[in-house]
């Protein structure tokens, strides 16, 4: 039997694992940063009083970002950490006591920073050349975007022989749209009459998770680095200094990076950047904290997931009063009814807001807003528009009545039941329009089958005429059927259709994330996709088997089983395959030549890019490694080796040059 304590932490730790999941997979929050660090504060507090419940996949153990996908990937040779966030004066004096009682002394300074919302990037350096760069992903591994960075003007290929150039050198910086360069790209989405970026974050991780390079090129964005991970040869004894030397090596760091004797003066920039940010060609959220000198960095050391020698302070989020003139709600693909209030128009941070979301009924009840009320909103991470405080005081209370939570389906008028231990009210009606039409809006959606011209309007069309009742029903769809709905010309009937078939031989991972299993987004089912090769093995794989898997837990596993034994569900898989649906398993191997081997690559190789390389060990059965141990099979040298050649000639590790390699896997 479960204690309290147990149950709790086990309910926070779902709960942060989905906002980390809507957040870093989806781009998609729900809840502010200041909601979430409450969250996560609540879950360490709990562990810290009952240490016998702590497990190593508690989000307090490990940093909990996912990589995105379609590139390869990276390893970090010094994990990329998160920051601790604060939101006040009295949270950074204690902050300060922490550093004072864990360095056991008051002789230290701080170096602040305004924090960039960009994306965090990591840029390797060998003998002064660019040779590699990743993004942050999951802090141990990120995805090679090399090709992208090398586009950005701001950061040099090669350093300046300005000071010393170290042997290797690992850069960490952030990568950010200008202002003004966010502004013309989504002028140039509205005349393309495409979707426009929330805001400039989304829009410099947008541009580095594009494919085409020369996309990225168009994008203006700019870097400025803010630390050093790595180095062959130590270019300073603090962090102020170091950020002098690379800024001489050519590499740009923030004109606005001031040192503080004391916190009494951090919080004095704190507060005076408050005010001037909006001033900046640039966004920043906030302001960083960190300790100087690196050995008392050293002294300080770190948790399981942040640097104690450092911090954030995250400037208020800015809000907007205004009126909810009705309170609707909407059911998902799952079934869950969201409560959403409609809005009288507003600008909030550049836009204007007309809807907000409520989250769910126990939100509702705790908020109690009312038709009518007069609200406080802000955006949840700068995106979601979210109701976060009712002037109660402004309230008619002879017209105002509490929402009533809905015990029927607003769309269907079918049963509703709250989840076990959760927190949201889901429609149990398999037969519920409003959810079929969700559910068929994700399978044909760009992150998964991607059926190009069949959008929300023409499912509800088939929707509603009764021609879809399922997803495998859009496979059996006939010209003839397409062709009498409205604003169906013979073309555009015979493009659906054709987008239909292309759809066909998606991969695997497409159809298994498509298909809408609770907890299951892409990533996963890239990651499912790899392990089982087929459907037909997924879909006979029970929990024990699945929890096997490296980043699919228990949670995972139940929903993936319970999906798949739900006689519903394999009818329409069958009929799925039966209308010619053939999902394209995992690339297989060229080759069995490197199975086995882990190899390291170092300089640069005239027939391939590192992204080439990297994809021609793993089609041959191979790993690759971005540091030499006695693990390593062999390394490859190329152009201009960095310290990776004379590690592996001391361990008498064998080195290949490129003509011998392409031997080797021929």
């Amino acid at each position: 039997m479960k204690s309290d304590a147990q149950k709790k932490i086990q309910q926070l730790r779902e709960q942060l694992r989905r906002h980390d999941y809507l957040y870093y997979v989806l781009n998609a929050p729900e809840i502010s940063d200041h909601q979430y660090d409450t969250l996560f504060s609540q879950l360490k507090e709990l562990e810290k009083a009952h240490p016998q419940f702590i497990t190593p996949d508690s989000p307090t153990q490990r940093v909990s970002e996912t990589p995105m996908e379609g590139f390869t990937q990276i390893r970090h040779s010094v994990p990329m950490l998160s920051i601790d966030n604060t939101y006040s004066a009295d949270e950074l004096r204690e902050f300060d006591a922490r550093v004072r009682k864990g360095l056991e002394t008051d002789k230290y300074d701080y170096v602040v920073e305004p924090k960039i919302d960009g994306l965090a990037v990591s840029l390797h350096y060998e003998k002064g050349k660019l040779t590699a760069a990743a993004t942050r992903g999951d802090g141990r591994m990120g995805d090679d975007v090399t090709a992208n960075i090398r586009t950005i003007r701001a950061i040099p290929l090669e350093l300046l022989p300005a000071a010393p150039i170290p042997e290797t050198l690992e850069v960490r910086g952030e990568v950010y749209m200008p202002k003004k360069a966010f502004a013309e790209l989504n002028q140039q989405k509205i005349e393309a009459d495409e979707p426009e970026f929330a805001n400039p974050r989304n829009a410099a991780a947008g541009s580095l998770k594009l494919l085409d390079a020369r996309v990225t090129a168009t994008r203006n964005l700019s870097f400025f680095a803010y630390s050093i991970a790595g180095t062959a040869q130590p270019l300073a004894l603090s962090h102020w200094d170091s950020l002098q030397t690379i800024k001489k090596l050519g590499l740009p760091v923030n004109p606005h990076i001031s040192r503080a004797k004391n916190i009494e003066q951090v919080i004095d920039i704190c507060t005076r950047w408050t005010d001037k940010k909006n001033k900046l060609d640039y966004a920043i959220d906030g302001m960083v904290i960190k300790v100087n000198n690196y050995a008392q960095q050293d002294t300080l050391g770190t948790t399981g997931r942040n640097p104690r020698w450092c911090i954030a302070y995250k400037f208020p989020a800015e809000q907007a009063e205004t009126v909810v003139e009705s309170i609707e709600v909407q059911v998902g693909k799952t079934g869950t009814l969201t409560p959403v209030a409609n809005l009288k128009p507003v600008k909030l941070a550049g836009t204007t807001v007309k809807r907000a979301t409520l989250h769910n009924f126990d939100m509702l009840a705790k908020l109690d807003v009312r038709c009518g009320d007069t609200v406080i909103i802000e955006k949840a991470g700068e995106i979601i528009p979210q109701v976060v405080e009712v002037k109660q005081k402004n309230r008619n209370l002879f017209d105002s009545k509490p929402f009533a939570i809905p015990k029927r389906c607003p769309a269907c008028g079918g049963p509703v039941k709250k989840d076990d231990n959760g927190v949201f009210i889901r429609c149990v009606n398999d037969n519920c329009a409003a959810k079929l039409m969700e559910r068929l809006f994700y399978f044909a959606g760009k992150g998964q089958m991607d059926i190009e011209n069949l959008g929300p309007a023409l499912i509800e069309q088939l929707v509603e005429k009764g021609l879809v009742k399922n997803y495998a029903d859009i496979y059996k769809l006939t010209f003839s059927q397409i062709v009498q709905l409205e604003r169906m010309g013979d073309k555009s009937a015979e493009n659906v259709l054709d987008s239909i078939e292309k759809s066909k031989t998606q991969p695997l991972w497409r159809l298994v994330a498509a298909m809408g299993i609770r907890n299951v987004g892409g990533q996963s089912a890239q990651i499912l996709a790899d392990e089982f090769g087929s459907l037909d093995a997924l879909m006979n794989a029970d929990a024990d088997r699945l929890e096997t898997i490296d980043q699919i837990g228990p949670i995972v596993a139940k929903s993936i089983c319970e999906y798949f034994h739900d006689k519903h569900n394999r009818k329409v898989i069958e009929e799925l395959l039966a209308a010619g649906v053939k999902p394209a398993g995992p690339k297989q191997k060229t080759s069995d030549k490197l199975a086995g081997k882990t190899i390291v690559v170092t300089g640069t190789l005239k027939t391939f890019s590192r992204q080439q390389i990297e994809q021609a060990i793993k089609d041959h059965g191979g790993k690759s490694a971005s540091s030499v141990s006695k693990k390593t099979a062999f390394v490859l040298a190329g152009e201009n080796p960095g310290s990776k050649l004379d590690k592996a000639k001391e361990l008498d590790i064998p080195v290949l040059d490129e003509e011998q390699f392409i031997k080797l896997i021929r």
